[in-house]
């Protein structure tokens, strides 16, 4: 199984939106990703409840059977679309895939 972790932090204001909202919108198009491809197993994106200083905006945490259904999943047209919503808004990004 693989184990693919992805943290945003989101600028204050982008593309004309507020970073609530644009936050909402990340977290509600990343659900929509579910089931998208074969061998997704689980797809949790979560806004942190009274985040510290150095929390991060919003926390992606799925699982994938294979590295290849991950790949599958990232260059799927609809995760590559949420994905350019999201790199409008945020400003950083870090991620983390390994197996367990």
């Amino acid at each position: 199984m693989i184990k693919h972790i992805v943290m945003w932090t989101f600028a204050d204001e982008a593309g004309g939106a507020g970073k609530k909202a644009n936050l909402e919108t990340a977290r509600d198009r990343l659900l929509g990703l579910r089931g998208l491809v074969p061998g997704l197993l689980t797809l949790e994106p979560v806004i942190p409840v009274d985040p510290f200083e150095h929390s991060y905006d919003l926390v992606l945490y799925s699982e994938f059977t294979t590295p290849e259904a991950l790949r599958d999943y990232a260059t799927h047209p609809d995760h590559v679309a949420v994905g350019a919503f999201i790199r409008a808004a945020a400003t950083t990004r870090v991620c983390v895939d390994y197996e367990a």
